[in-house]
């Protein structure tokens, strides 16, 4: 065994317990610290997001890396928990299964919501620190580097995480920017400041959304969010002149009847002078009255309407499962093909040095006997021996090589140590 992990996420661990396993970044650097003084020679990377805290070990000349108990101690021990808690529902696995389990959880394969993109970043961040810690090594170092290689080629070769999964990436992106080319020069309207308002937010930023006017039954909490997020806070009793100046309005209240009804909107209309305007109604019950998007000019969703966009995308995504699976499944072969290689090294750095000290040994033999020749032929005589050399390495080299797609080669090895008296 080379390589190890365990871990739990969404999917395994309760919240509660999933809350107090989780590391900050000043914690997860202590804890990398006390990994390379528990375990001095082996290597560790630990990732903790919000869904998920794993730790990945290695162990190339000093052994194996931890076990999976040891592990799971280790964690328990890091964040002050019951390791019996833990063992429930923290996984272990080892060599070929640890590496495809990193290459999937690195392509968003494992994520709560399917092809998710932050996860990238945070496997990033995870190596970044390991080695700031010197706790990364080659065998870490290699399997995190293809690990990121195997997300960029799932999200580049298929199309798992570009459909939009969230209501409001959907509004945005989808809806929003189906009725407006830009929003630089628009004004945005947000009727309520909960999460949802929020989010929405972010993404209207992103497309380059300057003008917004938060407005909010709480004044206090209209203030605070347009602080928090580069907005001005209106009051809630001016909404209808708000309305007269929107060109998009986004409502997210969690009011139980309209905000805004017809009446209310047909005294706005006829103040706005025909201007398109854009109303994405993201609350339940429904903050406008739906006959609002029978005026003219007017494009009103609901959350239903985003919904159905955000279940299309949720299938377009499941159906290119098959095809980032396949590249996660051929980059772990081409993984553990070059780890496999690599056990091989020492017996091929025997086997070339030994043939290398005979060809010298020879060639000093035979320049004896032909004390006439000059530099020029000696030069092209050595040549000619380190290819013949070469060649006849290579047939061998290229089969251990081979082998190593199937597995450690150690029948091949132990044949090569037989025939060539290779000591261990």
């Amino acid at each position: 065994m080379t390589l190890a992990f365990v871990g739990g996420s969404h999917r395994t661990v309760p919240m509660e317990l999933r809350e107090r396993l989780a590391f900050s970044a000043e914690q997860a650097a202590e804890a990398l610290r006390r990994f390379r003084e528990r375990f001095p020679g082996r290597e560790g990377v630990l990732l903790s997001t919000c869904n998920r805290v794993e730790l990945y070990a290695a162990s190339e000349h000093d052994g194996a890396p931890p076990a999976p108990r040891q592990l799971v101690d280790f964690l328990a021990e890091c964040r002050g928990i019951d390791a019996a808690l833990l063992t429930p529902v923290l996984a272990g696995e080892n060599d070929q299964a640890a590496v495809h389990h990193l290459f999937s959880v690195a392509s968003g394969l494992d994520s709560m919501v399917l092809g998710e993109p932050q996860i990238v970043a945070q496997v990033k961040q995870a190596w970044a620190l390991a080695q700031e810690e010197k706790t990364a090594g080659p065998l870490t170092g290699g399997m995190f580097q293809a690990a990121l290689r195997t997300a960029k080629r799932v999200a580049t070769e298929t199309a798992i995480g570009r459909e939009r999964l969230s209501i409001p990436s959907v509004a945005v992106a989808d809806f929003a920017s189906g009725v407006f080319e830009r929003f630089d020069d628009k004004r945005v309207l947000l009727v309520g400041a909960g999460k949802m308002a929020q989010e929405t937010l972010r993404y209207l930023r992103d497309a380059g959304a300057r003008d917004i006017v938060i407005v909010n039954r709480s004044m206090a909490r209209a203030e605070d969010l347009a602080a928090r997020l580069g907005a001005r806070a209106g009051r809630f009793t001016d909404l209808l002149d708000e309305l007269v100046r929107a060109d998009l309005v986004v409502s997210t209240t969690g009011a139980t009847e309209p905000v805004v009804t017809l009446e209310m909107f047909t005294g706005a209309e006829r103040r706005r002078g025909g201007r398109p305007l854009l109303v994405l109604d993201l609350a339940m019950p429904r903050d406008f009255d739906p006959r609002i998007g029978t005026r003219p000019g007017v494009w009103l969703y609901s959350i239903d309407d985003l919904g159905a966009a955000c279940d299309a995308n949720r299938k377009t995504r499941q159906r290119e499962m098959p095809g980032a699976l396949a590249i996660v499944e051929e980059e772990t072969r081409r993984f553990m093909g070059d780890l496999h290689h690599r056990s091989s090294a020492p017996v091929i750095e025997q086997l070339r040095a030994g043939w290398t000290e005979t060809g010298e040994s020879e060639l000093d033999r035979l320049f004896r006997r032909l004390p006439g020749l000059d530099d020029t032929a000696r030069a092209e005589i050595r040549q000619s021996f380190q290819r013949y050399a070469a060649k006849l390495l290579h047939s061998p080299l290229t089969s251990l090589r081979n082998e190593s797609h199937s597995g450690p080669p150690h029948g091949l090895l132990d044949a090569l140590r037989r025939l060539f008296d290779l000591k261990d």
